[in-house]
């Protein structure tokens, strides 16, 4: 599958014909009869091929006019995964718009971040994706308003000024020109219960489900969809064998962590069902609504297409086995870049339980607490501010990794390096690299789980070593990199097959 896939009507009306789920997000269609756009798995009879056009986006779409189809709900459908393999203009720009900078920053605060002009932002994202930045953004705030219509009780003023609206009346338009009902109209259709989705596994339902006992009273309960196949062990044992304690948690087969948000702060709990991921959030501030969401489905790698990255790998017949053994593997990243960087330093050359450890201690110290009636979550990670005034000499850890830690927080702090849904991949790996005490290790793997590269590769790592040499590949870094080239450009996903040989608590779910 590659960029501009909407230009190609014979693969497109196939896919749409089929009902092929695997396409959803890739690209939409419109139908210009009904004047209604659908995800390409829509379940209602398709329409005749003269009818179909199609588009790079939702935004697109409602741009041309469009409205969203009420059954498949495309507004929803998983992003695209050409923004998380690529690190170009376009796909920087919307990882940002996901991550809400135009309604906080308005279209010169993305293109500042971007370091381009804002004439060339939206230029390009209008030739690629059909609509510009207010677009996207728009077509984003209104998948949060309804998203808030249907999961709450709050009243329409809050639910318009929470999803990012300026005002009660661009609400109610947008609104309405986006799904043909009034926010009234679309609350009144939701049902006040449903225990199974009618829609697959790619549903956006809201779960209505009675809430557990001991649930903070306004968390909100929702969906994350993917594309299947998903395999959780990799995905959750990762991020819970390394949980920082009062950061994160595995409780009740979820994953928690605190979050540390635009406008305020969150508690999510993340629990992976075979179809789904269920969410509940719990914000102090409903704005940070979307990209609590947004940064929840990067660190899960939830945009993946598993379907190209594994079928690439089977063609190396070492790995084959591997990947049919346990299709669908994630690579688990972070909804802080920031955070991992300094927790890659903290386990430079140490074990997971000591750099735990080490975390725990800095943010028992340094970080902001939280109240947290459902768990034991107790603070948010500590900012680069608060560590930049750490006592080195309190550091338990060698001189010379004082040293790097102190760097590394100090330039974050000043904003001398910056690490974000925007950044740029070959130049962030430049200015880590010249850092103090910053090897290819850990520039890879800041490179792999905090920017999202999927084709950073860990040639050094002692588990990739080991693993490769079990299976008859090359061991020493520089022949494994060579005979890598092949895998590429998903060689982080080769990484997360080749840890999984061990048998190290990262690659199973906790019980």
């Amino acid at each position: 599958m590659q960029n501009g896939m909407h230009t190609d009507r014979e693969h497109c009306v196939r896919a749409v014909q089929s009902k092929d789920a695997r396409f959803d997000g890739w690209f939409y269609t419109a139908v210009l009869t009904t004047r209604i756009y659908c995800r390409p798995s829509c379940p209602v009879v398709p329409p005749k091929p003269e009818n179909m056009t199609f588009y790079p986006s939702a935004a697109a779409c409602q741009q041309a006019g469009f409205r969203a189809c009420k059954r498949c709900r495309p507004d929803t459908s998983p992003g695209s995964p050409e923004w998380n393999q690529r690190a170009d203009l376009v796909a920087r720009a919307m990882r940002l718009i996901a991550d809400g900078i135009v309604d906080r920053e308005g279209v010169p605060g993305l293109a500042g971040r971007l370091g381009y002009s804002t004439r060339q932002v939206e230029r390009q994202l209008l030739a690629e994706l059909g609509a510009g930045p207010l677009s996207l953004a728009r077509a984003q705030r209104a998948q949060t308003a309804r998203l808030l219509i249907e999961t709450t009780p709050l009243p329409m003023a809050e639910v318009a000024f929470a999803a990012g609206f300026s005002s009660i009346r661009a609400f109610n338009d947008t609104v309405r020109e986006v799904f043909a009902l009034s926010p009234s109209e679309l609350r009144d259709r939701t049902p006040k219960r449903s225990t199974k989705s009618p829609q697959g596994p790619y549903s956006p339902q809201p779960l209505q489900n009675p809430q557990p006992p001991h649930v903070t009273p306004g968390a909100l309960t929702l969906r994350l969809p993917f594309r299947a196949p998903l395999n959780p062990d990799n995905l959750f044992g990762h991020l819970a064998a390394t949980a920082v304690p009062g950061v994160e948690e595995w409780r009740d087969g979820a994953y928690r962590r605190t979050l540390r948000l635009p406008y305020g702060h969150g508690i999510v709990a993340l629990t992976p069902k075979p179809d789904h991921i269920a969410c509940r959030l719990t914000l102090s501030d409903l704005r940070d609504l979307t990209v609590a969401i947004s940064r929840c489905r990067r660190m899960l790698d939830l945009d993946a297409d598993p379907v190209a990255i594994d079928d690439q790998l089977r063609t190396d017949p070492l790995l084959a086995p591997l990947v049919d053994k346990a299709p669908g593997r994630r690579v688990p990243r972070t909804v802080d870049e920031a955070e991992f960087a300094v927790r890659a330093v903290l386990g430079q050359q140490v074990s997971t339980a000591a750099a735990r450890t080490h975390a725990a201690r800095l943010v028992t110290a340094h970080g902001d607490p939280v109240d947290d009636p459902e768990g034991g979550l107790t603070h948010l990670f500590p900012t680069p501010e608060a560590l930049a005034v750490v006592d080195p000499e309190s550091l338990a850890m060698p001189r010379t990794r004082r040293t790097t830690f102190t760097t590394l927080v100090g330039q974050l702090a000043d904003g001398s390096l910056r690490l974000g849904p925007d950044s740029d991949w070959p130049q962030t790996r430049a200015t880590l690299l010249a850092l103090p005490g910053f090897g290819p290790w850990t520039v890879d793997v800041i490179a792999m789980r905090a920017l999202g590269d999927p084709d950073a590769f860990l040639p050094t790592d002692l588990g990739i070593r080991r693993a490769a040499q079990e299976l008859g590949l090359p061991s020493t870094p520089a022949a494994l990199t060579a005979r890598a080239a092949a895998w590429r450009p998903w060689r982080a996903y080769v990484v997360q097959y080749l840890w999984a040989t061990d048998s190290h608590p990262i690659n199973f779910l906790p019980v």
